[in-house]
């Protein structure tokens, strides 16, 4: 039973490689490359109110592509990820406001600069801080991999500041404006375009930006050249027409309500589920249907293991004991960029971020199953087995017919928590792009800056269904043990 039940959850996982691989396909006719970016970065890369995803680099990608007879997929999450999946191969090109730098170019090969650009350096609104003297022992919050970061840090030591790390720029802007952090760096469009849509900070040195520099389109060193000049000649196209000086018009000309929603819909939870309500709803069905999948997939692993754990063969004990210890060892999302941006680069082919996801989840929760399920059978007292092999059952037949029946009802709670905790780990796959509830939100705070009132409603969401899965499960246990 279990050896079937360890080939259906093989045969499942590589059934979804293979129908994800099998999407790259469906654009043969042309080339098709797929293209990461940042999720969180207006004006350059953000969704708007009908959940599109626009912005500067958006749109100049666009006009570039059906110029050039290309197509792509879009691949949005935090720009450290987006850059890594291009660095590793997984992505064939990052735009991102992504600064032009001697570094980078030992990583990637870059197109032509189109956007100049510099770092401004920022405070909140009433604040005592007037020059960057006065930040001497008080924190400074970065965003990670950005050039606007690597500026802040080169000036540290002469300032005296100390720093902390965030992965978007909203919660990082929101860190300064609760006085958390008392300043930030971040390029000049993107904190004017922010001020101007709302957010409560001020540019100091709005005049005079610090490391001025060039954004540009990225691919990996040495790789996908056609892409490159496809994206170069485009660019040169959009530039000699006026195009792309519509573009950069289009988004730093435009209010909020353009691309954000009226001033009524964001400033009240009410409004901010109006506008929203097809994005939740997106986002709470890929929660729910990697949550799904995962506990079924992971609690047949877990099986697996749980029942190796308690095998005579002391090599089958010892594989199992290694395996729970790695996998519930492991960080969730360690575990997660290991398997969809990290192990990429060795088995040489890419790995969709749902499948990730889904591998990460039945890996690490599998786990942890394989521990209370080996607990539960080791909980049965050992006169059941003493019993059933006086009655000439072979060990096997006594674990299928005495041990595990009775084993898997005193598992029951340890099955229900673990239902639970696999619903609210769906978040942290947000890190790798999935679009579940949490990443859902990321986006809406990203463009409507309205963080409280966002989270309010995706925290409430996660309790109605965490609350409905625990009646549900309570409702199983009293059927288990009736």
């Amino acid at each position: 039973m279990f050896k079937k039940c360890f080939i259906l959850a093989v045969t499942l996982v590589v059934a979804l490689l293979s129908f994800s691989m099998a999407a790259d396909c469906i654009h043969a006719d042309k080339p098709h490359y797929t293209i990461s970016t940042d999720a969180t970065y207006p004006p350059f890369d953000f969704q708007d109110k009908n959940n599109d995803y626009i912005g500067i680099d958006q749109d100049i990608l666009k006009e570039i592509a059906k110029r050039e007879n290309f197509t792509y997929t879009l691949k949005p999450m935090s720009f450290t990820s987006a850059a890594q999946l291009v660095a590793n191969g997984q992505a064939d090109g990052i735009i991102a406001g992504m600064a032009i730098t001697d570094e980078r170019k030992e990583v990637y090969d870059n197109s032509t600069p189109y956007y100049k650009t510099g770092v401004a350096w920022i405070v909140k609104k009433g604040s005592e801080i007037k020059s960057l003297k006065d930040l001497k022992g008080k924190t400074v919050a970065l965003k990670t991999g950005t050039a606007a970061s690597e500026y802040g840090k080169s000036l540290q030591r002469k300032y005296g500041f100390n720093i902390k790390y965030f992965n978007d720029t909203d919660t990082m802007y929101n860190d300064v404006v609760v006085g958390n952090s008392a300043a930030t760096f971040e390029d000049m469009p993107v904190i004017q375009y922010a001020i101007k849509n709302g957010v409560k900070l001020k540019v100091m040195n709005a005049n005079n930006p610090g490391n001025a520099g060039s954004y540009g389109f990225f691919v990996k060193k040495g790789a996908n050249k056609e892409l490159l000049a496809s994206f170069n000649r485009g660019f040169a196209s959009i530039k000699k027409d006026g195009t792309y000086d519509k573009i950069i018009k289009k988004y730093l000309g435009a209010t909020q309500s353009t691309f954000t929603g009226s001033k009524k819909n964001n400033n009240s939870v009410l409004g901010i589920l109006k506008a929203n309500d097809g994005a939740f709803l997106k986002g709470l069905w890929l929660t729910i249907e990697l949550t799904v999948l995962a506990i079924i997939l992971a609690s047949i692993w877990g099986v697996i293991l749980g029942v190796m754990g308690v095998s005579q063969n002391s090599a089958v004990r010892g594989l199992s004991t290694t395996l729970i210890y790695i996998f519930r060892g492991l960080p969730l999302m360690v575990l997660a960029f290991f398997i969809y941006i990290g192990l990429p680069g060795v088995i040489g082919t890419k790995i969709p971020a749902f499948t990730a996801g889904l591998i990460t989840l039945i890996l690490n929760e599998g786990a942890y199953t394989g521990a209370f399920v080996r607990g539960g059978f080791e909980a049965v007292d050992k006169g059941q087995m003493e019993a059933a092999r006086s009655l000439g059952f072979t060990y096997n037949r006594s674990m299928r017919k005495v041990i595990m029946p009775q084993g898997l009802k005193i598992m029951v709670p340890s099955f229900i928590n673990q239902f639970i905790i696999t619903l609210k780990d769906t978040s942290i796959l947000s890190a790798i792009g999935i679009l579940e509830l949490t990443q859902i939100g990321t986006l809406i705070v990203s463009r409507n800056s309205q963080g409280f009132r966002v989270w309010a409603i995706v925290a409430v969401i996660y309790l109605v269904v965490i609350t409905l899965l625990t009646w549900l499960s309570n409702w199983v246990e009293k059927r288990t043990r009736a």
